[in-house]
């Protein structure tokens, strides 16, 4: 079926867009003119009757959107390296005693010496995507790399133990 999309324009009100799902569900997003949003869920046994609606602010759509596309990107950087023989996708928690705590990624020198690349940092639920040398490591973040199975355990390895 694929995914489908409805744009529905509400007169005096703004605009909703309608998602339906592969399984027929039926969710939606409300963007008034005066920059609010209402997430809206329909009932399961008629479509067209929203069964709920939640108002979200700026920050809490922001914060949904980060979950979602985290999700998202790390289901998909999985399903690539499952495509691609030799090629692997790992989340790698940095250890708490880590040399490279409080440190700038740049400083780990992690694709020179692995040839792995760091795509992603996971912290506090949030997705940093294609972090910059300049993104400091720190406590409870978790490093997504990508690369040979052997650039892979370098990295767990520099992380857990510096350049040794």
């Amino acid at each position: 079926m694929g995914i489908h999309i409805e744009k529905v324009d509400l007169p005096g009100i703004g605009v909703r867009h309608d998602l339906v799902t592969e399984r027929g569900r039926r969710i939606s997003v409300v963007s008034h003119r005066d920059g609010e949003r209402d997430l809206g869920i329909f009932d399961v046994d008629d479509p067209d009757a929203c069964r709920d609606s939640i108002p979200l602010n700026d920050d809490e759509a922001a914060a949904l959107a980060d979950v979602l596309g985290a999700s998202v990107m790390l289901s998909r950087l999985t399903s690539l390296s499952d495509e691609t023989a030799g090629l692997y996708t790992e989340q790698i928690a940095l250890p708490t005693d880590s040399p490279y705590l409080n440190r700038t990624l740049g400083a780990t020198k992690a694709r020179t010496r692995t040839h792995a690349s760091i795509v992603a940092i996971v912290r506090d639920g949030a997705i940093i995507p294609s972090p910059t040398p300049a993104e400091p490591l720190r406590a409870g973040d978790v490093i997504v790399g990508v690369g040979t199975r052997e650039g892979l355990d370098g990295v767990a390895r520099l992380l857990s133990n510096g350049p040794g």
